[in-house]
């Protein structure tokens, strides 16, 4: 068999023409559209994986706010609870605290009332006894008590401690008038004179002297000079004894710190 070398020539530069005009004009653009394909596909990726890294930021950012805003609301809503708490506790021990101020006023308002009514009737007992009292002392005032008083006060004036004595020498030295002596009762020239001779026996001098009576004075009797004065009275006691009870109904004392009987009121009692 012969071989046509022109007719294979000729199919060999057609396929080889065809094959450069197919790749001229049809591979080569496909290639290049497949190119382009490609590279869109890898940029959409490219875009997608960016978009998708960044959602996953704003995920992860969204969830850290998310988690942070709970717990502000967690610290908020327990500091809101604890400042309710204190709030409540705070409210109700002020209504506990006033309303035991109101308990202890009212108690302390009922107690006062009972110690003024108890007060009252009592003072106006005590006022009835010794107005009683008073009065039986300034009936039953006779010779022999008023000769008795005038021993007991010069008893009284020798018995002064020093620093009365030196007070009262003071207050006669530097006085411009006799000192005074009142007496419930007028004194017999007797009396007087044993007052005078015990004064000037105490101060050592000449004590000039002036006598009063004064009725007000239940059996008592006063030495009064510049100011200062020392008196003995039934009525001291009685008022002593008087006070003592006050003091007791008071709560500031009890009975044992009433003031002892006087002797004397013991012996006239006893005789």
């Amino acid at each position: 068999m012969l071989i046509d070398w022109f007719t294979v020539i000729a199919q060999v530069t057609n396929f080889l023409v065809l094959v450069w005009l197919m790749k001229r004009f049809l591979y080569q653009p496909i290639l290049d559209a497949i190119d382009a394909r490609e590279k869109r596909i890898a940029a959409t990726l490219a875009n997608a994986a960016a978009q998708q890294a960044e959602a996953a930021t704003e995920r992860h950012e969204f969830q850290h706010k998310n988690e942070e805003f709970a717990r502000q609301r967690a610290a908020l809503f327990n500091k809101a609870t604890q400042e309710a708490q204190a709030e409540h506790q705070r409210l109700l021990d002020e209504a506990r605290q006033d309303a035991r101020v109101l308990l202890l006023k009212r108690q302390e308002t009922l107690r006062d009332d009972a110690r003024r009514l108890n007060r009252t009737i009592l003072q106006r007992t005590q006022q009835e006894v010794f107005a009683i009292a008073r009065k039986v002392l300034g009936d039953l005032a006779g010779t022999t008590l008023e000769e008795r008083l005038s021993a007991v006060f010069t008893k009284r004036l020798r018995q002064l401690d020093d620093q009365t004595k030196s007070v009262l020498a003071a207050a006669l030295n530097s006085a411009t008038t006799p000192a005074l002596v009142r007496s419930a009762f007028d004194l017999s020239a007797a009396q007087r004179a044993t007052i005078q001779n015990a004064l000037n026996e105490i101060f050592e001098a000449e004590i000039s002297l002036r006598f009063e009576s004064a009725p007000e004075l239940i059996s008592g009797i006063e030495l009064v000079s510049n100011g200062q004065k020392v008196a003995w009275s039934i009525a001291d006691y009685l008022t002593a004894m008087e006070k003592g009870i006050s003091e007791v109904l008071d709560g500031k004392e009890d009975a044992d710190a009433l003031p002892p009987p006087d002797p004397l009121l013991e012996e006239r009692r006893g005789s």
